[in-house]
């Protein structure tokens, strides 16, 4: 892959952005490292380049949370983007219109408004590691539900759609029982819209699974092989039979649950209840039950596998964001990791607060020094 193929951001701008008024950065297609203490603004940065993917980007913040403190009411924040894609420049903006009511973010794509975020899937793939992130073997199952669908979306840009349509009927639902409205016209027709979206995301994500599962099982350098799964009731039922039978067979469970729903809410099942299982390789061990290091390393080396496979069959590896990550491996996997991400051709946005832990990169990265919410090159 050469530089110009690359999937890279060459222009991010802030304004009114967490503690930014406004800021600007032009990086080329390397690796990009951002450099300054603690509380200087490099995760806010990182976060701005999330908001390039459909979501609430790496932190989940409502819109009113990025909103710069001390902003004049109604200002609203935005972030905007030129993005070197495989198949040209795509200009993206997106951010909280003063004009719009509620937590809904506005899209703009070649200077053209679009409908929702989940366009944003077809031009940008972007997968992040956050320090947060470190237990996500040990709590609970939403955390690694939102990162397994992160991967999905990019090899599946139409999943970012199906997944909101699915939470959204799922919501609908859970307001008609909690209310007491047990309406067999109304709920019946939620319940079809969950039915056909629920069961594509369940597919869609067992798929990338199977096919994260190869590139995953072998060892790369001082990083495990990791062996996923997806587990669920739905995944067991697309298991067993046809997507048609999984269909009925999710349709006759929320018909059933309605009364225990009511009480309950949510939904008792569902892709919103299915979990990512990550087992080390080596040890066959689950990984809750692993080092802390050895979980970190597995996260690394899923994150690493996604970015290879789609490379292979998207023609660009996604924008990866870690967030204080290098500073916490040794040397040897600090190395194997640049050494990944250079061999990727990816642009990884890093953070730390020592200049040092990057010289390995020597030229092969840009670098920025973040303080008091002001950028430079250096």
């Amino acid at each position: 892959m050469t530089a110009a193929e690359a999937l890279a951001v060459t222009r991010l701008t802030l304004t009114r952005f967490r503690g930014y008024e406004h800021a600007r950065l032009e990086p080329d297609y390397r690796p990009v490292a951002l450099i300054g203490p603690n509380g200087a603004g490099k995760t806010n940065l990182l976060e701005a380049v999330s908001f390039l993917a459909p979501g609430r980007g790496l932190r989940g913040a409502k819109l009113a949370e990025v909103q710069r403190i001390g902003s004049a009411p109604g200002e609203g924040w935005a972030v905007a983007a030129t993005v070197r894609t495989p198949l040209g420049p795509v200009e993206i903006g997106t951010g909280k219109d003063a004009h719009h009511e509620g937590d809904r973010r506005v899209v703009r794509i070649d200077d053209h408004p679009v409908k929702g975020q989940t366009a944003l899937a077809e031009h940008v793939a972007v997968v992040w590691l956050t320090p947060q992130m470190d237990r996500l073997f040990l709590e609970g199952s939403s955390g690694r539900r939102r990162f397994l669908d992160r991967l999905v979306f990019g090899f599946d840009p139409a999943h970012a759609g199906r997944l909101s349509r699915y939470e959204h009927a799922l919501r609908e639902r859970a307001r008609l029982l909690r209310d007491g409205r047990f309406d067999d016209g109304w709920l019946s027709g939620l319940e079809d819209q969950m039915v056909t979206a629920g069961i594509a995301v369940a597919a869609a994500r067992r798929d990338v699974v199977q096919r994260l599962r190869s590139a995953c099982a072998r060892a790369v350098g001082p990083f495990p092989g990791a062996d996923l799964a997806v587990e669920g009731a739905v995944e067991a039922w697309l298991n067993d039979g046809p997507a048609l039978a999984a269909e009925d067979a999710l349709r006759d469970a929320l018909r059933a649950g309605r009364r225990i729903d009511s009480e309950t809410g949510g939904a008792s099942v569902g892709p919103h209840k299915s979990d990512l299982a990550v087992r080390h390789h080596a040890k066959d061990m689950p990984a809750a039950l692993c080092s802390t290091g050895e979980q970190k390393a597995l996260l690394i080396a899923i994150v690493l596998a996604n970015a290879r496979l789609l490379a292979a069959e998207r023609g660009a590896a996604p924008l990866l964001l870690l967030d204080e990550v290098a500073a916490h491996l040794d040397a040897g996997r600090r190395e194997a990791l640049f050494g990944e991400i250079l061999a990727l051709g990816s642009q990884a946005w890093m953070t730390g607060t020592d200049a040092s832990v990057f010289d390995p990169l020597g030229d092969d990265a840009c670098r920025f020094r973040v303080e008091d919410a002001h950028v430079r090159p250096g």
